[in-house]
């Protein structure tokens, strides 16, 4: 007999960004009726000092303000330094401090059946359970029944297969995929994949997928854990010299595996193929992407405008029923939309650009083609009109956006469970 959710018990294996504002997430919800969260060392001095950790943030404020306004009092009670458990708004919260290889930590003796890890250190489901290393399913055999992983799946060994019981999903795009009697492990992709899905999806949508010639992106991200505070040497055989520079001080370029994740979320994506690129910036969150795509035009010369492109995000936006995509004509700047509630991509669409041009194509570099084409062309060539238009859509890659989306992944799967 299936358990009721409510009923249930959420494992967070991890507390860092991602892990504390999920319990943030999960104590606003009240949808499960224990948390459960592995911090697999000890912290501070005492469990004072964990708490003092987990009711406030310095991107989002107190957890009690967050939740009831600044009106509010702590809402942290009932801390037990034996048990290590903690009352949070009303839901109770245990947190182990002793394992940090998922196979060890035990999961079955705290009836947990579902597993959120959020360390991003297990992101590959082909590795055995008993891997030296740990090993995302070693969760599994801890006593999960489902692990949601918060980040995209990293298979080290190329030539591994994704397992059958392995599938990425993200929230209103391709959540449907997750088929809850053959897969254990869920991948919930990126914070820039989830934003990217949500841009592309309407443009696919209202044009087809074989007006779309090509597509490219660039995300101008917050920084995230994987910067330094201050110049470091590099560790041996790290060669991305960037990384180990000052992320308060720099610009810093880097890579962004959104484009490969794409491709799971959205098939068509494999076909057309897009570039991704990612810039991180001295700001703690909020993030853009922005979007640039080339559409072939109808035959009928009607050109694709700036007002068409914004009317299908409008409309788009209009008829999500999870609200997850907005559309708005404000001005906006990055701090606007932290803490955004639900909202995947929010579209600058006073930003949008559109220019429409012919594109030559030289037939005789085109190979396989029938010599009757080219004869019936004399100068064998041929014009095609192309538009490229310019998207730019905001998201916060930490709570407002990505755990958020995450929790609703979390809540759905534990209702299938």
């Amino acid at each position: 007999m299936a358990q009721d959710s409510q009923e249930m018990k959420l494992g967070i294996n991890g507390l860092g960004r991602i892990g504390k504002l999920t319990l943030w997430d999960q104590v606003a919800r009240k949808h499960f009726k224990e948390l459960v969260v592995n911090i697999g060392r000890q912290a501070g001095t005492s469990l004072q000092d964990i708490v003092h950790y987990i009711e406030r943030d310095s991107t989002y404020g107190m957890l009690h303000t967050r939740l009831y306004g600044h009106t509010a009092a702590p809402c942290i009670t009932d801390v037990d330094e034996a048990s290590g458990s903690l009352v949070i708004d009303g839901v109770r919260v245990t947190l182990l401090r002793e394992h940090r290889n998922p196979a060890e930590i035990g999961w079955h003796a705290h009836d947990v059946r579902l597993v959120v890890d959020t360390t991003g250190r297990f992101l590959d489901p082909s590795l055995p359970a008993d891997h030296p290393k740990g090993a995302v399913r070693g969760h599994l055999q801890s006593g999960a029944h489902k692990v949601i992983v918060s980040a995209p799946f990293k298979i080290e060994d190329k030539g591994q297969a994704m397992p059958e019981d392995a599938v990425t999903t993200v929230m209103g795009i391709n959540a449907h995929a997750y088929d809850p009697r053959r897969h254990r492990i869920v991948s919930n992709a990126s914070c820039t994949t989830t934003c990217l899905a949500h841009m592309i999806k309407p443009i696919l949508d209202h044009f087809g997928p074989k007006k779309l010639l090509s597509a490219s992106m660039a995300t101008v991200h917050a920084a995230t854990g994987s910067q330094e505070v201050l110049d470091r040497l590099p560790k041996p055989g790290k060669s991305d010299l960037r990384k180990n520079r000052s992320i308060m001080n720099n610009i810093i370029l880097t890579t962004t595996g959104a484009a490969k994740a794409l491709g799971l979320v959205i098939p068509e994506m494999q076909r057309i193929g897009i570039i991704a690129e990612s810039v991180r910036i001295p700001t703690s969150t909020g993030s853009l992407i922005i979007l640039v795509m080339n559409l072939q035009e109808d035959l009928s010369g009607n050109a694709i405008r700036k007002e068409a492109v914004n009317e299908v995000y409008r409309q788009a936006a209009a008829s999500d029923p999870r609200g997850y995509l907005h559309f708005t004509l404000r001005q906006n700047v990055s701090c606007d939309i932290i803490g955004h509630p639900a909202a995947a991509a929010i579209i600058e669409g006073h930003e949008t650009h559109t220019r429409t041009a012919e594109v030559t194509i030289d037939l005789d570099t085109v190979p396989g083609l029938d010599e009757k084409i080219l004869a019936s062309l004399p100068d064998h060539q041929i014009r095609v009109p192309v538009t490229q238009v310019v998207v730019y859509g905001w998201y916060d890659n930490e709570m407002g956006s990505y755990v958020h989306m995450l929790g609703d992944r979390i809540v759905s799967i534990a209702e299938d469970l």
